[in-house]
């Protein structure tokens, strides 16, 4: 399986953008699908989730408000929308997939994408 994820950009701060990961093919591993994000000079931070069956969302408490993640099963993609974009939302948003029910750290997480860069302007 092969995750791309695309969509990101510069935005100025209070604006948005939508991420998407696309999924070369569906399988057992794709069960729970997630974001991650990096900033320059920091750990990879869980974003959030959503899994395939009942698509339950589990989100970090900073994304709770301003971001939305949601799936696609027929095209195999997964998004992540981006509202109110401030700028310590900068960083490299990575998409992964996982074979477990409830992954939380990079270590559950099978397979990952390139990664998509946000950049927010002040």
């Amino acid at each position: 399986v092969q995750l791309q994820a695309s969509g990101g950009g510069l935005v100025q701060a209070g604006g948005s953008l939508r991420l998407s990961c696309a999924a070369s093919e569906r399988t057992a591993i794709t069960n729970v699908m997630a974001w991650f994000r990096q900033a320059p000079g920091k750990e990879r931070d869980f974003v959030a989730r959503i899994n395939e069956s009942r698509m339950t969302t589990y989100y970090a408490d900073f994304a709770k408000d301003r971001f939305t993640v949601s799936r696609d099963h027929v095209k195999n993609t997964l998004y992540l929308q981006l509202n109110n974009l401030k700028p310590e939302d900068t960083a490299v948003y990575y998409c992964a997939a996982s074979r477990y029910p409830r992954p939380i750290v990079s270590a559950d997480f099978h397979i990952w994408g390139r990664g998509t860069q946000v950049t927010v302007s002040s």
